[in-house]
């Protein structure tokens, strides 16, 4: 017996054009800055060796590398809308082990620990405001 699946067919053009444009713009800007991040990684910089160390990570230059790859896969899946949803979901992942590191060592709450929440509601909010599917999926109403 094979069960019948249903799948759940949302119009596109069902997302305003304004929220459309403003979910691109959050998600450009994330984009933006994880593409940064990445390459600054993949060569090394002083910041970068320095910043490993007051983590705690190792400071050789595979390690920063392998982050920087790390970021770069899941940003370039999250710029692709037909896997958006992956990345984002990939990135959280990142970004929580981000703010486990900074929490671990004891970083200014507001600035550091939390910054991977901000990047993370930037990463979903964009997503949500320019992917109808992911409202059908996560519909918000009041009430």
């Amino acid at each position: 017996m094979q069960a019948a699946v249903q799948t759940a067919h949302v119009n596109p053009g069902s997302v305003s054009s304004k929220a459309y444009w403003a979910g691109w713009i959050i998600s450009g800007l994330l984009i933006l800055f994880l593409l940064f991040d990445a390459v600054i990684k993949l060569f090394p910089l002083d910041v970068v060796t320095e910043t490993m160390a007051t983590l705690g990570w190792p400071t050789d230059d595979g390690m920063a590398r392998t982050l920087g790859v790390l970021t770069l896969i899941c940003t370039v899946l999250y710029s692709i809308p037909r896997t958006s949803v992956l990345g984002a979901i990939l990135l959280t992942g990142y970004l929580g082990g981000a703010m486990a590191t900074h929490l671990r060592i004891g970083n200014p709450m507001a600035t550091h620990t939390l910054f991977g929440l901000y990047l993370g509601v930037m990463a979903w909010g964009g997503l949500y405001l320019r992917d109808a599917r992911l409202r059908a999926l996560i519909p918000l109403r009041a009430g």
